[in-house]
């Protein structure tokens, strides 16, 4: 076992660093803000001057930055990671970035001996504080055996879901569903107001129902985005998923037109909806 780094220690990034203070070797942080590593100090973890510094104590170190550039100043800038890293070191990239920075950083580590991994992380500040979040890894398995344990701390789910870059690409595409969900739920909501819905009491009533079926998440239950064979077992549920659909979202359409609003989610919805669910409504001609 070997000492572990944080670096970032923001909304997300100070909880996940907080489930690593009593880590047997020691936990070293690093901030640009210096008044974020006081608590982490109180509680006996080393506060480097420097992502360098970082890489000389620890050799499993997190990075929980802002942006791209950041990432890359922290792992490969001129007092970076690779500068002062051990052999063997690995850096876990939880940052957000795009989707070829993973790799493009990874090979700018490797000759230093340094392997790197992304990780991104769905579950929000809650999930951070409770170690439950899920953690979307790219990697290679050398590499991501050894941040099994300490991601262990982070999260109740760590996914290895391919080479390098995959966990950010994985990444992306769960946040394209929470964010066009959000933007539905603005329609939905201009639809409830218009008709004389209580907004609040509404939104108890969905957040109630996604956690008892799990939301727009639950229908991930393929393998491929392809078209279901009629012999698959999901066929018949998701024909049935699909006709239930357009018969509510015809509905919904149809009150709208009512109060004169143009909900062009619901129409995209309505034109697609089959196809989302791999039962594409076929042509009778």
């Amino acid at each position: 076992m070997s000492g572990v780094g944080f670096i970032g220690l923001g909304q997300i990034g100070a909880p996940m660093a907080s489930r690593w203070i009593d880590w047997p070797d020691g936990l070293t942080v690093f901030d640009v803000h210096a008044p974020a590593t006081e608590p982490f100090a109180a509680k006996g973890a080393h506060v480097a001057a420097s992502p360098a510094e970082v890489a000389a104590r620890a050799t499993v170190i997190s990075i929980m930055v802002r942006d791209d550039a950041q990432v890359s100043d922290v792992l490969t800038g001129g007092d970076g990671i690779v500068s002062n890293a051990q052999p063997g070191t690995v850096v876990a990239i939880h940052s957000t970035v795009e989707a070829d920075t993973p790799a493009r950083l990874a090979a700018l580590a490797a000759p230093h001996g340094v392997e790197v991994v992304d990780a991104p992380v769905s579950g929000g500040f809650m999930g951070a504080h409770a170690g439950t979040l899920a953690l979307m890894v790219g990697g290679t398995d050398t590499a991501v055996a050894k941040v099994a344990e300490p991601f262990a701390r982070l999260g109740t789910l760590v996914a290895h879901l391919g080479p390098i870059g995959a966990g950010t690409k994985a990444k992306l595409a769960r946040n394209l569903i929470t964010f066009a969900a959000m933007a539905a739920v603005g329609e939905a909501s201009q639809l409830a107001e218009a008709s004389g819905v209580d907004l609040a009491k509404l939104g108890e009533v969905v957040r109630h129902s996604d956690r008892v079926t799990g939301g727009p998440g639950s229908t991930m239950l393929r393998s491929t985005a392809a078209p279901l064979d009629p012999d698959d077992g999901l066929f018949p549920i998701f024909t049935h998923t699909r006709e239930l659909g357009l018969k509510d979202l015809d509905l919904a359409l149809t009150l709208a037109s009512e109060h004169g609003l143009d909900l062009p989610f619901a129409r995209l919805a309505h034109q697609h909806l089959g196809h989302a669910l791999g039962v594409p409504v076929t042509d009778p001609t």
